[in-house]
């Protein structure tokens, strides 16, 4: 600790904010004296934070949107229900489906018969070829079947592959009438219902996800902090927690993810940042406004000074402090400070 540091936490007053007149006149009109605002340097520890706002989020969240269409039907669930991976959530009522289904499969077959075929024509090509005595014109014809049939087998095995890919497709589109649910979860939103027509609903410009599901035990907060703020955050750093919706609710996290690429909106650049909850409460939903605190530094064991017995000039930083009822100026080196004190 430099002398000037001792000589003020030895117990000299820093003079905060300047000072102002005070008068009392009497009936004969004297004036008063000047009167100083004062504050004690104290010895402590000082924190510096950074702000940030933004919505409750579900870090495992799954969309249930089928790929098919067709008419909705048997839809079992509700909003808030518990569910299971694996769970049918509803069904979808599509003929058609089966009708493609039986279709892949005959020509799947007709490939594989094709294959089949192919191969016993060179097979028989072959054999001719290795039987028949004759001119060597005839030999050369023989020769030449062989070559055809093997590149008949060659174009029926392409076609078995073409054959076997369209009745796996066929067959995953008429197991998706079955939806299920593929994680363990909570329904957060549901957006159709029994009779829909999700063919129409896929084809409308204001598309909406059937079914959102998720983990409510994996509730995060999603931040914006500005860019001037950012470069003050890191992964690890606590952060205290208030929702609007939840007055007198303060809940502690630490930082778990930050963007690497800012978002611009309105010529302002923000970034966002995960928060994980610490202890995480049921009153907790998704979607709630949450405005962070981020803890970005911590100074323990410190000298401190309110804000306003700070001042500046061209040599630096400085206080004052009375000496014999005198303010005097005293460089000060600065560390960290927050909305109320400095270091």
């Amino acid at each position: 600790m430099n002398r000037t540091k001792l000589w003020i936490v030895l117990g000299l007053i820093a003079v905060v904010g300047g000072y102002f007149w005070w008068s009392n006149r009497s009936s004969s009109g004297s004036a008063g004296a000047v009167k100083y605002t004062t504050a004690a340097v104290e010895k402590g520890r000082i924190s510096a934070s950074v702000s940030g706002s933004g919505n409750v989020t579900v870090d495992q969240q799954a969309t249930i949107d089928p790929t098919i269409s067709g008419t909705v039907t048997g839809l079992s669930v509700s909003v808030g229900d518990a569910v299971k991976k694996g769970q049918v959530l509803f069904s979808i009522e599509n003929d058609q489906l089966d009708v493609n289904l039986a279709n892949a499969a005959a020509s799947l077959r007709q490939a594989e018969n094709a294959v089949f075929s192919a191969n016993i024509a060179k097979d028989q090509a072959r054999d001719a070829y290795n039987t028949r005595t004759g001119t060597t014109l005839n030999k050369n014809i023989l020769k030449q079947k062989i070559e055809s049939a093997r590149a008949g087998i060659v174009v029926a095995e392409q076609n078995l592959v073409v054959a076997k890919l369209g009745y796996q497709k066929a067959r995953d589109d008429a197991s998706k009438r079955r939806v299920t649910s593929p994680i363990d979860g909570t329904v957060n939103e549901i957006n159709i219902k029994n009779g829909d027509d999700l063919g129409s609903n896929a084809s409308s410009s204001a598309k909406v996800t059937p079914i959102i599901v998720g983990d409510l035990s994996t509730v995060k907060a999603s931040v914006s902090v500005n860019e001037v703020d950012i470069a003050h955050v890191a992964l690890g750093q606590k952060a205290m927690m208030t929702l609007s919706a939840l007055d007198g609710l303060s809940l502690s996290g630490t930082v778990e993810k930050m963007d690497s690429l800012g978002t611009i909106s309105s010529g302002i650049v923000t970034y966002s940042v995960t928060i994980g909850f610490d202890a995480p409460d049921e009153r907790v939903k998704p979607g709630m406004s949450v405005s962070a605190s981020i803890i970005s530094d911590v100074k323990s064991d410190t000298l401190i000074v309110p804000n306003s017995a700070v001042k500046t000039d061209a040599s630096g930083s400085y206080v004052q402090v009375l000496s014999n009822g005198v303010p005097e100026k005293k460089s000060v080196t600065t560390g960290l400070s927050n909305s109320t004190s400095t270091e």
